[in-house]
């Protein structure tokens, strides 16, 4: 366990008054409004890639970092702190993505007396390496899928171990993110040449080739926690999400709450989310990622996001709150209110809009000729796209997420179809037209995706 060293002692209400977003596109853009919202001052930076971006006209102050590729630009720390710097900020605001999950870009901001609005680099550390983030949640009693003690040392070890726990089992890189380093492993003759495809991998995405093994849950669903902690030890959670409509282990598709769970299971959930966070001394918004069974009572944490998650948005529907806000006042010191105080109404669902082809799903840049966004009551679309716009190569392909709300999810499920249908981009090609057909789609209509479900059930086109 970390001892966090914030709740211990007496914490010191700081003003924040000039935030660095050490990000791009709709994330910047939907945290400078926040930012502004607040009274405070919003510093945008670039790449030359995205100077011509509409949303930094509207920040306070911007300034170019550097090349078009990421490592010259948004994970090019010392040009960030030199911004930083230039522009006197108070604090600095990660979004998703780039270095938002940098302990050593953490603890430089500490050095250099700037308040980085996340969680402290120790836990971040932790919790980024799954083998030990499974022995930490392991010793706070929270459940996890049986599987080897840490990292495999060898094809020898895994071999042994997959003979205990039985097959399928899964190979996962410790380092490992987005599903690279992974690989499931249906019998004993294939492990070898699995185990050796996980390690290569791993090393040549991560820099880092430890592989850990895992029994495989057949047909899982996605579930996640998003909670809240403040400085004072306080916790709170903000409802869960069902995050099972994926492809490659990317989401494309997010709803709260999830109505597979019933009322039992939802509050042991919860509960256990919050007890791993007071258990790290977590501080800031994060996220407990666990997988659903297919009998949809068991659970079993599978990893925890130190950061915002894209589909935050989902969260701030039910719920009313606006999470980028808290973050800002917990990093000023300030208290969370009670559990009892946050109320959760009706049903949400976030698209995923991304400029793909929406049948193979590759990378589609290229300028957006024509934009037409949808509106209407409780539609929100975070986007910093534009007729005009140029979508560059260089960076992730999301140009925009459709959130709804609704009473309930099947008056949610057609509100989004409604709103989808009114979408309309040209000029390139998108991943609007797989939405659609997702929001007829018997088995997600019935909640009955699970996290392979476009891969093995599914027929695109």
């Amino acid at each position: 366990m970390i001892e966090s060293k914030r709740v211990n002692k007496k914490v010191e209400r700081k003003k924040i008054q000039r935030i660095l977003i050490a990000n791009r596109g709709e994330i910047a853009l939907r945290a400078i409004r926040t930012i502004q919202e607040m009274g405070k001052q919003a510093i945008a930076i670039c790449s030359i890639a995205d100077k011509d971006t509409h949303y930094l006209e509207v920040a306070d102050a911007k300034v170019c970092i550097g090349g078009a590729k990421s490592s010259e630009s948004y994970l090019n720390i010392p040009a960030i702190m030199s911004a930083a710097d230039l522009f006197e900020a108070d604090a600095i605001f990660p979004g998703y993505g780039f270095l938002s999950e940098n302990q050593n870009f953490v603890e430089i901001c500490e050095h250099h007396g700037i308040e980085f609005i996340g969680p402290s680099k120790e836990v971040m550390m932790l919790m980024s390496d799954k083998s030990k983030a499974k022995d930490c949640m392991k010793e706070a009693g929270v459940p996890v899928i049986v599987g080897s003690d840490g990292a495999l040392k060898s094809y020898h070890e895994a071999l042994k171990v997959a003979d205990e726990i039985g097959y399928p089992v899964i190979l996962k890189a410790a380092a490992g993110g987005g599903g690279r380093g992974m690989r499931v492993v249906p019998d004993k003759g294939l492990l070898k040449n699995l185990y050796l495809a996980a390690e290569s991998e791993a090393l040549s995405a991560f820099g880092d080739g430890t592989i850990y093994m895992e029994k495989f849950i057949n047909k899982p669903k996605h579930i996640e926690v998003q909670i809240l902690a403040d400085k004072h030890g306080n916790v709170l959670h903000i409802g869960e999400r069902d995050c099972s409509m994926q492809r490659r282990q990317q989401k494309l598709i997010e709803e709260t709450p999830a109505v597979v769970l019933d009322s039992s299971v939802r509050e042991k959930l919860l509960e256990t989310a919050i007890k791993a966070a007071k258990y790290i001394g977590y501080v800031g918004a994060g996220t407990f990622e666990f997988l659903l069974d297919s009998n949809n009572k068991d659970f079993y944490f599978m990893e925890m996001n130190t950061r915002l998650q894209v589909e935050h948005t989902v969260s701030e529907m039910v719920s009313g709150l606006d999470l980028v806000e808290w973050m800002i006042r917990i990093a000023e010191g300030e208290e969370l209110p009670s559990q009892d105080s946050i109320t959760f109404k009706g049903h949400s669902i976030e698209c995923r809009i991304t400029a793909e082809d929406p049948e193979k799903f590759y990378p589609c840049p290229g300028k957006i000729t024509e934009w037409i966004a949808p509106g209407g009551a409780n539609v929100r679309l975070d986007t910093h796209a534009y007729a005009g716009y140029s979508v560059p190569m260089f960076y992730d392909s999301m140009i925009g997420k459709l959130v709804v709300w609704a009473e309930t999810r099947q008056k949610a499920i057609a509100r989004m179809k409604r709103s989808l249908k009114e979408f309309s981009i040209k000029g390139i090609k998108t991943t609007i037209p797989f939405h659609i057909k997702m929001m007829d789609n018997p088995d997600f209509l019935a909640s009955k995706i699970y996290t392979k479900y476009l891969e093995n059930e599914y027929k695109l086109g």
